[in-house]
């Protein structure tokens, strides 16, 4: 299964000179748990719910006084809508991340999570079953001749 397959499309951006509050403003009304961090329209970054809860409890400011850009994560760490989910889930796990934004041609155009992950388990665990059963109908009279095992 591709990212293409499992991607959200409902992006919600944020300008870099934004403040916290703004961010937070757009997640909630847009019901999104991030949104991508642009300068001049070109992908910069990304903050989360967690970022900014992290952000206010730490440094005790209110979030209209605590810039987007001193918060978001950055570089951003993306997908391509063309890899396979598997390829997006070693880079979550390895980059310790829940959110992976997808471009292409340098443009934002989705974003895959966890939770869209989960949501897709299923059809991930039929998938698999496909390509086993793929595998068991190869009988000794599929192999090449003059092949040794």
């Amino acid at each position: 299964m591709l990212v293409k397959d499992v991607m959200a499309t409902d992006i919600v951006t944020c300008d870099v000179g934004a403040t916290l509050q703004t961010a937070v403003e757009r997640m909630l009304k847009n019901d999104v748990g991030s949104v991508i961090v642009t300068h001049s329209d070109d992908p910069y970054g990304i903050l989360t719910k967690t970022d900014a809860l992290h952000a206010g409890a730490v440094t005790e400011r209110p979030f209209p006084d605590i810039p987007v850009k001193k918060v978001a994560n950055n570089p951003l760490v993306t997908a391509s809508k063309s890899e396979t989910v598997r390829t997006a889930i070693d880079r979550m796990h390895d980059k310790k991340i829940k959110k992976l934004p997808v471009v292409e041609d340098l443009d934002v155009v989705g974003i895959i999570t966890q939770s869209d992950i989960s949501a897709h388990f299923h059809s991930f665990i039929r998938e698999a079953h496909a390509l086993e059963r793929g595998h068991a109908d190869w009988s000794s009279n599929d192999r090449v001749q003059g092949f040794d095992e």
